[in-house]
């Protein structure tokens, strides 16, 4: 419940026109979103001074940069804009082009705070696929072609990927919460080897019907190695789920196993993915979901238990494809502004 102090002149108002129509005051905080003791408050301050508009002064030091000074560090429009001149800026450098401006001098510890009062928290760089101009096109022209495909033709598709999972450690920094002189505890260090712990590659795929087989990659993925997967892999599984021919393979056209389609055309179809476009594979979404892994588990332990798990996100994942496109596939569509919505479908997803 808000506080006297708390609500807007146009609130106050609400209150006192309410008590003069005879409305309780029980009634009266229900409607304004405030306590009993708030509305009694307003309506004796208008009774004995005339008035309600709030008088309470602030407390605390007054901020030393301004509204005028968070506008410099953080609004785009301003001619003197800090941040996005330079996102990767260490605080340090952000303080010292800010003293350098007419406003007074501040700290490093009152530019941080700033910051992360307005939300300018510092982060990792995202990692996204390097794309091209020739790349973008590619993806808006695929998103156009598919994007008035019905759910069943997406039921109809099966994506496969190959993934690799390290041994002991783990690709990337990872962070821990500690406090200082922890950082010799055991759930504060990651044990590492000479020569990186080794790692296993695995190649996957899976429909909106099914999930399919999964493959130890003994060798590096070559394009002979990748052939012999399809052909002994793929094509069964291809087979059993869609008898009748109609499947449709979604892989990133490569060059050796075109000929091997085209003699299979009879089974089933294939669609080509844009080259650098991860995103647009359910199974890169359903895979990276789950890749994490506990360093006290076995590989075989884990993939028993993971890609079983993988059974209840086949069809959510798979649904979001077609909204891919949609995204993609809109009028002057940014590939940056593109990627951001389908970021945000994807957390409301998980």
């Amino acid at each position: 419940m808000g506080k006297a102090a708390d609500l807007s002149e146009f609130d106050r108002g609400q209150i006192l026109m309410a008590r003069r129509l005879g409305t309780s005051i029980t009634e009266t905080a229900r409607l304004a979103g405030c306590s009993r003791s708030a509305v009694v408050s307003i309506h004796a301050k208008w009774i004995n001074d005339g008035d309600t508009s709030s008088t309470g002064q602030g407390v605390g030091r007054p901020r030393v940069i301004k509204e005028k000074g968070r506008r410099r560090l953080s609004e785009p429009k301003h001619y003197d804009h800090l941040v996005k001149q330079n996102r990767c800026q260490t605080v340090d450098q952000l303080t010292a082009q800010y003293n350098v401006g007419p406003s007074a001098c501040v700290s490093e510890h009152t530019v941080q705070r700033t910051l992360l009062d307005m939300g300018l928290c510092s982060r990792r760089l995202s990692r996204v696929p390097l794309l091209t101009k020739r790349h973008r096109q590619l993806r808006l022209q695929w998103a156009r072609e598919h994007r008035n495909w019905t759910m069943d033709e997406w039921a109809r598709v099966a994506s496969s990927d190959e993934s690799r999972f390290l041994i002991h450690d783990v690709d990337g920094r990872v962070r821990v919460r500690r406090l200082p002189g922890e950082q010799l505890f055991p759930s504060c260090t990651a044990g590492h080897t000479q020569a990186g712990g080794g790692g296993i590659m695995l190649w996957g795929t899976f429909s909106w019907a099914a999930l399919g087989p999964i493959v130890v990659v003994e060798q590096t993925m070559k394009a002979a190695n990748y052939l012999n997967i399809i052909a002994d892999q793929l094509h069964p599984y291809m087979a059993f789920v869609f008898p009748t021919g109609n499947g449709i393979f979604q892989q990133d056209s490569v060059r050796i196993v075109l000929e091997w389609f085209e003699e299979h055309t009879y089974e089933f179809h294939l669609m080509s993915r844009p080259p650098n476009s991860p995103d647009l594979n359910p199974m890169e979404m359903g895979c990276h979901g789950e890749a994490a892994q506990s360093s006290n588990t076995t590989m075989s332990e884990y993939l028993d238990f993971a890609w079983p798990l993988l059974r209840h996100l086949v069809q959510p994942v798979s649904s979001h494809v077609p909204k891919t496109c949609g995204i993609y596939a809109q009028a002057s569509c940014s590939c940056f502004e593109g990627q951001r919505r389908l970021n945000a479908l994807l957390n409301r997803w998980s």
